[in-house]
């Protein structure tokens, strides 16, 4: 009796297993159904914009649909489509090269389309790159954060398209830290770089065709542009909360975790401190071997930052800052990420450490301008000064608050969701 008790039990576990993942996955395919990316509805509603067209890709390893196909074998395999040119921004078009890393115009061995570079000696394309070309697109993934290149390589592209006469369409992408939150000091002309080429604040809360739109008119590029919108994108998504996978959009952004810290962890690459390049949690690992791991974190936790907790630890990058040493400092654990300020918590820690070490800390030395990298991330020369100063965050905030609510008004003009 016992025997056939336990076997009923059994099955009917099996059965509301099966039947609980069958749920789950028709949910996931309703979901999918209800969401598509720009490159999707392009290729499904909007071929016409391309047919029968010499059409450049500019791209990288985030350009994928929902099943991972890559949109480079997705054009070249379509017969209405004639791709003739390929551009990788920084990393490339296959994703090989590490941060900084000069990429070489090539031939890609796939499809025996020519590559070229859009990063080192030429980060905008020439008349020569677009010879063979009708129609430029784009379609990479941001990861919503003003330092990350590639909407500038975007922006760029769109100055090329309209130098040479040749319309250009962005294929829009979900912002992964959702498109509802804003934050950080917007960018001062003077500090412009390809870490921060408009006056836009660290945290946008933008995708990348809205960005399009605002740099065409607000910086009078005056582009031919189009932009492909997402179905079933909505502002306050996170990546996660999409059908998307997460597909790397650098060697050193592995995941979304990693997005999420990006807009204040990116600052520690303005000083000597390691930001934990050459670890598996590169952004979310900041140290030295001059600090003192639970000193560090007591000190930050002590401020209880919101939606963040600090816990003591220590790594020994393989490459960057600190190679093969072992480096003491904290990692970032994010709590509740509806209230955790990035920015913020990323500028806390730049000042606690330069308050606790002030013999060891340093900023990056200027450069032959004068600036900074520190300056170029934050867009000013304001908060590495008021961090000399002893000025508290609060009276800092205060400072760039005005410029921010300005960009906030000029922003709502090209929202698409």
């Amino acid at each position: 009796m016992k025997k056939k008790w336990f076997t009923s039990i059994l099955v009917l576990i099996l059965v509301l297993s099966t039947v609980t993942a069958a749920i789950a996955k028709n949910d996931k395919e309703k979901k999918n159904e209800k969401f598509r990316l720009g490159v999707e509805v392009l290729l499904q509603d909007k071929i016409d914009l391309i047919k029968g067209k010499r059409v450049g890709l500019i791209t990288n390893p985030t350009g994928v649909d929902q099943k991972l196909n890559s949109i480079v074998d997705l054009l070249y395999n379509n017969p209405n489509v004639n791709l003739t040119a390929l551009y990788g921004p920084e990393h490339g078009v296959r994703g090989s090269a590490q941060a900084g890393q000069y990429v070489e115009s090539y031939i890609d061995e796939k499809t025996g389309v020519p590559v070229y570079s859009l990063y080192g000696n030429t980060k905008k394309p020439t008349p020569e790159m677009l010879s063979n070309v009708d129609v430029l697109l784009f379609d990479i993934q941001d990861v919503g954060t003003r330092y990350y290149t590639y909407i500038y390589t975007m922006a760029l592209a769109m100055e090329a398209a309209k130098e040479n006469n040749i319309p250009i369409i962005v294929l829009d992408r979900p912002n992964p830290l959702s498109g509802a939150k804003i934050e950080g000091p917007v960018l001062e002309d003077k500090y412009s770089s390809f870490v921060g080429e408009y006056a836009i604040p660290v945290r946008h809360g933008m995708t990348v065709g809205e960005l399009a739109q605002l740099f065409n008119k607000e910086f009078r590029i005056g582009a031919d542009l189009t932009v492909v919108k997402m179905d079933g994108w909505k502002r306050n998504m996170y990546y996660d909360e999409t059908p998307l996978d997460f597909v790397m959009p650098s060697p050193n952004m592995p995941t979304l975790d990693t997005a999420l810290v990006y807009p204040g962890a990116c600052l520690i690459e303005g000083t000597n401190i390691s930001e934990g390049r050459g670890t598996t949690r590169p952004f979310e690992l900041i140290g030295a071997p001059f600090i003192n791991s639970d000193d560090l974190a007591a000190k930050l936790n002590s401020y209880h930052l919101p939606g963040v907790t600090f816990r003591a630890a220590s790594f020994t990058p393989t490459t960057s800052k600190f190679v093969n040493k072992l480096s003491n400092g904290i990692q970032i654990h994010v709590t509740d990420r509806n209230s955790y300020k990035p920015f913020e918590t990323g500028l806390y820690i730049v000042k606690t450490i330069h308050d606790m070490y002030p013999n060891d800390f340093q900023f990056r030395t200027p450069g032959s301008n004068g600036i900074s990298f520190f300056d170029n991330l934050t867009g000013n020369g304001s908060i590495r000064a008021g961090i000399e100063a002893g000025k508290s965050i609060e009276e800092m905030k205060a400072e760039w608050q005005p410029a921010l609510e300005k960009f906030m008004d000029v922003r709502e003009k090209y929202l698409l969701y």
